[in-house]
C-alpha cells in the first residue's frame, strides 16, 4: 500500500487507488460529474493546497526557474502545512497509506516545481508509504 504523486488529467496508474485532488480550485470547463471519468480526481481536497497567495509564490518559482522564489515559495507552503488542521490531515493521509493505496496530485506538469513534491516530503516525513 503507498501514497503516489501524479498530474491530475493524466491516465491513472494500475493499482494508484483513489486519486485525491490538492488544488485550489476544480479543473476549468469540466463538469463534476465528468472529474474522475476524466483522470482529474475522485476526491477534491483543497486543505492540503497552497493559500492563493502562496500559489502566486509558487506560480513566480515556476516562471522564474529562480532557487530562490522556488525557497520562498517551499518555505511558505511548509508553514501552511504545520498548522493544526492540516498538520492532522498529513498524519492521517500518513497512516493510511499503510493500510490502502492512493494517490495525491496538482496540475503542474513539472513536479520538482510543485507543492506535490513538497507534499510528498511532508508525508514522507510523517512516515508515509510512498511509491
Amino acid at each position: 500500500m503507498t501514497i503516489r504523486t501524479v498530474r491530475l488529467g493524466t491516465a491513472r496508474a494500475p493499482d494508484e487507488g483513489l486519486r485525491i485532488g490538492t488544488v485550489r480550485r476544480p479543473p476549468r470547463g469540466v463538469p463534476k460529474t465528468e472529474f474522475a471519468r476524466q483522470d482529474w480526481y475522485d476526491v477534491w481536497y483543497p486543505n492540503l493546497a497552497p493559500s492563493a497567495d502562496t500559489m502566486q509564490l509558487g506560480q513566480a518559482a515556476q516562471a522564474s526557474g529562480s532557487d530562490r522564489d522556488w525557497a520562498a515559495f517551499r518555505r511558505k507552503y511548509r508553514s501552511e502545512m504545520a498548522e493544526s488542521d492540516a498538520s492532522r490531515s498529513l498524519d492521517l493521509l500518513a497512516a493510511l497509506s499503510h493500510g490502502t493505496s492512493f494517490s495525491v496530485g496538482c496540475y503542474c506538469e513539472n513536479e520538482a516545481r510543485c507543492h506535490r513534491s513538497l507534499l510528498r516530503e511532508l508525508l514522507a516525513e510523517r512516515g508515509a508509504a510512498l511509491g
